[in-house]
């Protein structure tokens, strides 16, 4: 996985899919700070809002690194692909893209339980300058699937497996996926604070020995799965998502 550095927002960036980046991490001198809406808001009234605080913080739009969205259910391959082009129609407009890509780290669920009746953002991050302090990062949420092959459900774990055995084998893989990431970034699962698994499936079973402990505690160090989620993954076929942050 290759970093780049996105100065005039202060951080640095992995490069993804051309929707979003696989994760970010504050530049030296900076950190990211996380807001939450009170309720899902809209897509549109949302980037009016964080273009609003952006500004009366005194930050760049480019500052804007890091979004969390909710959708009303998973969208078709079609579906999703046109939904991201109108959303990075808008980071095009704030001059935020980086060679077509968008820089920004991205998670993107359905709540099974009072989901938004449009896409809306749920929450939203950018950098501020800081004096010290602990690495400041997002990483991407990702499902079961390899990303940038062309077709996602073509590339999804054991595609319609719900079964113990075929849970545990989605949520290995997305595990693996957030430690390349976290990686890539120069952490470890000991540098976060913050971990989320959305699904709408039992993973109790195997989720203490699999996704808390591990095999590979002793070199990554403990995984701090903090919360599980009862909500779909953003496109149909997935079963199991995760991200993270501090």
């Amino acid at each position: 996985m290759k970093t780049r550095k996105f100065a005039a927002g202060g951080y640095r960036y992995i490069e993804g899919v051309f929707q979003y980046s696989a994760g970010v991490r504050a530049s030296d001198g900076q950190e990211i700070v996380r807001l939450q809406f009170r309720r899902p808001v809209a897509l549109a009234e949302g980037f009016m809002r964080i273009e609003r605080h952006l500004t009366e913080s005194d930050r760049p739009l480019a500052a804007f690194c890091a979004c969390e969205l909710r959708s009303p259910a998973p969208f078709s391959e079609a579906g999703f692909r046109s939904f991201n082009e109108h959303y990075v129609g808008m980071l095009d407009r704030w001059g935020i893209l980086q060679e077509g890509q968008s820089p920004l780290a991205r998670s993107n669920v359905c709540p099974a339980v009072g989901p938004p009746s449009e896409p809306s953002f749920h929450a939203f991050c950018y950098t501020r300058p800081t004096i010290g302090g602990l690495p400041s990062f997002v990483i991407s949420g990702s499902g079961e699937t390899t990303e940038g092959l062309g077709s996602y459900r073509d590339h999804i774990v054991g595609y319609g497996d719900t079964s113990r055995d075929g849970l545990r084998k989605k949520a290995l893989h997305v595990l693996s996926v957030m430690e390349r990431r976290l990686a890539a970034l120069g952490l470890g699962w000991a540098d976060t604070t913050h971990t989320q698994v959305y699904t709408i499936h039992d993973l109790h079973p195997f989720l203490a020995d699999d996704l808390v402990d591990g095999a590979r505690t002793q070199t990554l160090g403990e995984r701090n799965i903090g919360t599980v989620f009862f909500e779909h993954g953003a496109l149909k076929g997935f079963q199991i998502s995760l991200d993270g942050a501090v």
